[in-house]
């Protein structure tokens, strides 16, 4: 055989290397094209996002306006309470509602006279609890005096004041974890123990006015002190307690302004003495005017809840042990010890409350009803206030407002009394329903937390 055959297997192994390295540099160039192709292309500058624009305070405002927060739907619930008040007082005239029926041939007789009924209720209810066009005419023309004029708002801030002091004692309460249904019973022992104070101890003024409403505030202390106790000490629960509690008070009030030394001598029915007038709260507007400055100790009781609540250590523990009295516990806070200051604190208002209707301008006396409701009239006014010491007062001043206005539309409208208990009921109905108050008025949802955000910013 020559050699100069061609031989296929010494000739394969001097051709695979090079084809090797060719598949090698075009995987190498296939790979280099795919990253020029998908690298961007960073001679093109993106451009940066805006920054978002700030709404302005008042787009915020219109934009929860409509919206489900608690100024809207408590609006929107004293709307509707004024809207079903009326219809009531339509259905509980004959004279207006006789006009319904013959009222598919003449509408406009029924419309006028509900009209007429409704529209002069309501202006004598503002005449009587704000302001009094009337009277402010006769003033300018010299036909009355400038009391008339004030008239209206003293009565409206005569019957706040023992609401703001109950409404406050319930929504303390509330905020540590406890339903204090007793501000009724508490209110009435600090109401004896105010009285007793004001006829009983000879002290000269200034002197006898601090003492008589330092006893009103211990009487109710004491009689919060008793279901807080319990409460700590035997796991009782407060309600229970509570109600019971308001009977014995209130028998023991009954039983106590007969008994020789508290009666009156000169009268055979049940009426304690009269409390010495260096123990009465003064006047702020003269003697013809009944407010007096167990209004000014309402604001400040305000206040001071208020700071309590937020400001201090003690209201911290307080919230803590209403929002989880098991974490409270497991933080290092004495339950047991919170539950007896929350009673004790919220008997003190409450008897400071009752301590007002007797040494103010209400009564100078006991009486078996000289407290009248202003304990539970209290548990509507901390619900409407959201048991918020700053809304409670808000809430107290709607209540005497009604008050106030009521007796004067009763007198000059012919409407019962009785109805504003009704509108203040569907007052605190509608509140206590958010629900379907957003239904009715297709509210959208509150944006509360970027509203108040913003508004903190902005200011």
């Amino acid at each position: 055989m020559s050699d100069d055959s061609p031989n296929p297997q010494s000739g394969s192994p001097d051709k695979e290397p090079a084809s090797e390295a060719q598949a090698a540099q075009n995987a190498l160039g296939n790979t280099e094209r795919a990253e020029v192709a998908t690298e961007p292309d960073r001679s093109v500058t993106t451009p940066a996002p805006e920054p978002e624009s700030k709404p302005s305070l008042g787009r915020l405002f219109l934009d929860n306006l409509w919206a489900a927060n608690t100024f809207t739907v408590t609006l929107l619930s004293l709307v509707l309470a004024v809207v079903v008040g009326a219809v009531l007082m339509i259905i509980s005239d004959p004279a207006v509602l006789s006009t319904y029926s013959y009222i598919t041939s003449r509408p406009s007789d029924a419309i006028n006279s509900s009209w007429t009924l409704v529209s002069e209720a309501y202006a004598n209810l503002f005449k009587g609890s704000i302001f009094d066009p009337e009277a402010f005419s006769g003033w300018l023309d010299g036909a009355n005096g400038w009391q008339a004029v004030l008239a209206p708002i003293s009565e409206t801030l005569t019957y706040a004041a023992p609401l703001v002091f109950t409404g406050l004692s319930v929504a303390l309460a509330f905020r540590g974890g406890l339903f204090n249904i007793g501000a009724q019973g508490q209110a009435t022992i600090g109401v004896i123990m105010a009285a007793l104070a004001g006829f009983l101890l000879p002290l000269p003024p200034g002197l006898h006015l601090l003492v008589a409403v330092l006893a009103g505030a211990l009487g109710g202390a004491i009689w919060g002190f008793i279901p807080g106790i319990l409460k700590a000490r035997a796991g009782a629960h407060e309600v229970i307690n509570t109600i019971m509690l308001n009977y014995v008070a209130t028998y023991f009030l009954t039983w106590l302004i007969v008994q020789n030394g508290v009666q009156d001598p000169n009268r055979t029915d049940a009426i304690s003495k009269a409390v010495d007038s260096s123990a009465q709260l003064p006047r702020l507007l003269g003697d013809n005017l009944r407010v007096h400055a167990g209004i000014l100790l309402a604001v400040l009781a305000t206040w001071a809840v208020a700071w309590l609540l937020n400001r201090s250590t003690l209201g911290f523990e307080l919230r803590a042990v209403g929002a989880n009295p098991d974490a409270a516990r497991t933080a290092g806070i004495s339950v047991t010890r919170t539950y007896i200051l929350i009673m004790v604190f919220a008997g003190i208002l409450a008897g400071l409350g009752g301590s007002n209707m007797v040494l103010g301008s209400t009564a100078s006396a006991l009486t078996p009803l000289v407290v009248a409701q202003i304990g539970f009239d209290g548990i509507l006014v901390a619900l409407l206030g959201r048991v918020k010491p700053w809304g409670v007062l808000l809430a107290a001043l709607l209540f005497g407002a009604l008050q106030a206005g009521g007796n004067r539309m009763q007198s000059y409208s012919g409407i019962s009394l009785e109805l504003v208990t009704v509108l203040q009921a569907l007052i605190v109905i509608f509140i206590a329903a958010p629900a379907l108050v957003k239904a009715i008025f297709q509210l959208r949802a509150a944006r509360a937390a970027r509203l108040q955000t913003s508004l903190a910013k902005g200011w």
